[in-house]
């Protein structure tokens, strides 16, 4: 067990990641990837950088640094966030527990062009399988998208729902779904509803699928996404924080893209140092050991 779990390992992370390693607690980052800045080559305008370096190259030297001062690394794709004794994040695979969490996972730069989706939001299409699987007690629901955090979303409804299918949407779905889960991976033209509800989804060869509720799940799960799960309040695609990057949830906290505002590595690189002072503090507090 960690006393500080990271979800995140761009600038955000693993910047939160060497104030609470140098503290002396023990920290743990969970990044499957470097997320968009894997797509900047030249990056010019960060300080201490004489030439342009890339953003893969920025990456691997912070998680170097944060590995050399003690912070432990794990590259898995984080599909939960929960409360037990502690704060609990979920992969697909492990559960990992800590006093406390930062979602640093930055910001969906993408949403998926189908029309109907964001018409029925909250009449029949969910974010969030955790929070909204009440209401769908008994009946017929779908889940878009085709990776592991579309399985987990579709596992989750299992127990609620009359059925589920994953909706892959003309990707190549992942190989390991239970036969208790149907798919169809033919791509889909629009959602289709009456008196204000999502009744069915209409694919492109003119068929449809009857559902109550669609549940959106596409590639990795988001970090509005992970922030409803434990009820932390946001607003959009933004993790609402204080001016300590803390979140409504008791030692759950949130830094870089994923608090909105100027999508920039120094604004990441300072939230992530902010969470991480306040984040020492708030296990001091708790009386948390420092790790010799």
């Amino acid at each position: 067990m960690s006393d500080v779990l990271i979800i995140g390992n761009g600038p955000a992370g693993i910047s939160t990641a060497l104030y609470t390693a140098r503290a002396g607690f023990k920290t743990t980052i969970i990044g499957k990837d470097n997320g968009a800045l894997a797509k900047a080559e030249k990056i010019e305008n960060y300080y201490g950088f004489e030439n342009p370096t890339s953003g893969n190259n920025l990456i691997a030297k912070g998680i170097a640094q944060a590995k050399r001062i003690g912070a432990e690394l794990i590259p898995d794709e984080v599909v939960g966030l929960g409360f037990e004794d502690k704060l609990v994040v979920k992969t697909d695979k492990c559960q990992y527990k800590a006093d406390a969490v930062i979602i640093a996972t930055g910001s969906s730069r993408k949403a998926p062009k189908i029309q109907g989706l964001s018409e029925y939001e909250g009449k029949g299409v969910s974010y969030c399988a955790v929070c909204d699987a009440f209401f769908y007690r008994g009946k017929d629901v779908a889940v878009l998208g085709s990776h592991e955090y579309a399985l987990s979303e579709a596992k989750e409804l299992l127990s609620i729902a009359k059925s589920v299918t994953i909706l892959s949407n003309g990707d190549t779905p992942i190989s390991n779904i239970p036969k208790e889960i149907s798919i169809i991976t033919k791509e889909i033209d629009a959602l289709v509803g009456e008196d204000d509800l999502l009744t069915s989804v209409r694919f492109k060869d003119g068929s449809h699928l009857l559902v109550s509720g669609v549940f959106v799940a596409i590639g990795v799960a988001g970090s509005s996404a992970l922030a409803r799960k434990i009820g932390a309040q946001s607003d959009g695609n933004k993790i609402t924080v204080d001016e300590n990057m803390a979140t409504s949830i008791p030692g759950l906290y949130a830094a870089g893209d994923c608090t909105g505002g100027m999508m920039q590595i120094a604004k990441a690189v300072y939230e992530g140092a902010k969470a991480g002072t306040e984040v020492i503090k708030y296990l001091r507090k708790k009386d948390v050991p420092v790790r010799k």
